[in-house]
């Protein structure tokens, strides 16, 4: 971030990090628990039918509604950067959203059916919207740009995601089973009121450049905003009550951030307010945004057909044990943690040494691919028939694709980020996330047990050739990112 003084090292640190990142750790870990936990079950409470406790939704209609809501996540993520660099700053909005996400679940759990799933959706899509664009962007203003800590505290950030999203599932699953959906909803709200409590004692220690609002909106032109705001939530109460059906909800997202995006390319390098250098690294973030959104319609896959391959096809019986569908869910975090302080640790013993951000992207993308590759010699096969073993060792290659990408693509993000537009780069991040989880559920629709080898073999191959095509391109795009690596 061109604009931000390098923070000192000061004697007491987390992990050899700068001490607030220690805040930002928690309140994600207890944000992510929330989260995960609730996304554990969302699915098959929308699908199962009412004799089990769900809602009994055609299979198609409840992926689309994950994936749309997944997308709805991260296509918060711009209205949430967009207050805080207009209107609150960063850590004031990250405490609000952080409120709306914990009444969100309250939502799920107290109000019934369908009524539920729709208050409770909407307002921890808007509330996790904008606590991942802020607490990413705050982890960033502790580093200068050039801080070769930088990566590794990202990792380690992302460290703390992964230990909420490991517990979440593993805790919601079992009351789901023992006491039902709601009891899951409500703990997953429990464990994000820990994580309010939990911020509110440490807000004062973050940086002041937290608080500051980058890019003031005159009060003049607050009104107009105002009335943006509330014709595009009529647009959305009218569409819901005519036209739009649960089984294009994801496809609406898709286009939705594929709008945004070229709004948010077309507002950042047409700006007066960035330099030449700013413009070239926009430019560069361009091809990366592509290959993340590629990356995420597979990625996330893992909420949508992972999740009914293991309902149906998994054999989940461990030591005479069958474990809840939602703790398949819990395997990736597992691999995170266990990698992600190494990955934090290669990157820094290598340095200037290290792969440049766009061939970690490329080997991403590609081994995401290859990921989905493995699942070839299980298709086709009938229930029980996929042993847990192999399913965890394709998430083992998931992790190690998302820990290419994920976490330096934050770090990305806010390196490349023109000064004036530093939460609202991150969120452009974010929108990579959110069209390719939406385009998650949309694939999801073409998933069947008849058609397996075609889908994951396609799907795989397309990775792999767009990662190889990012690979070929990492000079031109290295030399347009300057001196960010």
């Amino acid at each position: 971030m061109t604009g931000t003084a390098p923070v000192a090292r000061p004697g007491k640190t987390f992990f050899g990090q700068p001490r607030p990142l220690a805040n930002l750790f928690g309140v994600e870990l207890w944000e992510r628990f929330s989260f995960y936990g609730m996304q554990g079950i969302l699915l098959i409470y929308l699908y199962y039918a009412a004799a089990e406790g769900g809602l009994g939704i055609d299979r198609d209609a409840a992926t689309s509604i994950v994936g749309a809501y997944g997308g709805a996540v991260y296509l918060s993520t711009v209205l949430g950067a967009w207050v805080a660099d207009r209107l609150l700053g960063s850590e004031r909005v990250l405490f609000l959203s952080a409120v709306l996400v914990m009444c969100g679940h309250v939502a799920l759990a107290a109000l019934p059916g369908l009524l539920g799933v729709g208050v409770g959706l909407v307002l921890i899509a808007v509330g996790s919207g904008g606590v991942k664009a802020n607490a990413t962007s705050l982890v960033g203003s502790l580093y200068d740009a050039h801080d070769q800590r930088r990566d590794a505290g990202f990792s380690l950030f992302y460290l703390g995601i992964n230990l909420g999203a490991l517990a979440g599932p593993l805790l919601t699953g079992l009351l789901q089973e023992n006491a039902g959906f709601h009891y899951g909803f409500g703990l997953a709200a429990a464990g994000m009121a820990v994580g309010l409590a939990q911020y509110a004692r440490g807000r004062r220690d973050l940086p002041g450049t937290g608080r500051e609002v980058p890019n003031p909106l005159p009060a003049a032109r607050r009104p107009a905003a105002a009335g943006v705001l509330l014709a595009g939530l009529a647009v959305v109460v009218v569409s819901a009550l005519t036209w739009l059906r649960a089984d294009r909800l994801s496809t609406v997202v898709v286009v939705l951030s594929v709008v945004a995006a070229a709004g948010y390319f077309a507002v950042l390098l047409s700006s007066r307010r960035i330099t030449a250098q700013e413009r070239r690294r926009v430019w560069a973030f361009l091809p990366m945004f592509l290959a993340s959104a590629a990356f995420w319609s597979l990625y996330q896959q893992q909420f949508t057909v992972v999740t009914i391959y293991s309902d149906e096809r998994l054999d989940r019986t461990l030591a005479g044990f069958r474990m809840p569908v939602s703790w398949v869910q819990s395997i990736n975090p597992v691999f995170i943690i266990v990698l992600s302080g190494m990955f934090a640790a290669l990157w820094t013993r290598l340095g200037d040494r290290q792969p440049s951000t766009p061939v970690k992207f490329a080997a991403g993308t590609a081994l995401m691919g290859a990921a989905f590759l493995l699942f070839l010699p299980f298709a086709g096969g009938g229930a029980n028939s996929t042993p847990l073993l192999a399913l965890a060792g394709i998430l083992l290659v998931f992790t190690v694709a998302e820990l290419l990408l994920s976490p330096v693509g934050l770090s990305l993000a806010t390196k490349l980020a023109p000064h004036v537009f530093r939460t609202q780069m991150v969120a452009l991040f974010f929108l990579s996330v959110a069209l390719g989880t939406a385009a998650s559920g949309s694939l999801a629709g073409f998933y069947s047990t008849a058609h397996e080898s075609a889908y994951f073999g396609v799907l795989g191959a397309v990775a792999i050739v767009l990662g190889a095509a990012l690979a070929a391109a990492a000079r031109p795009i290295s030399r347009l990112m300057g001196d960010v690596r």
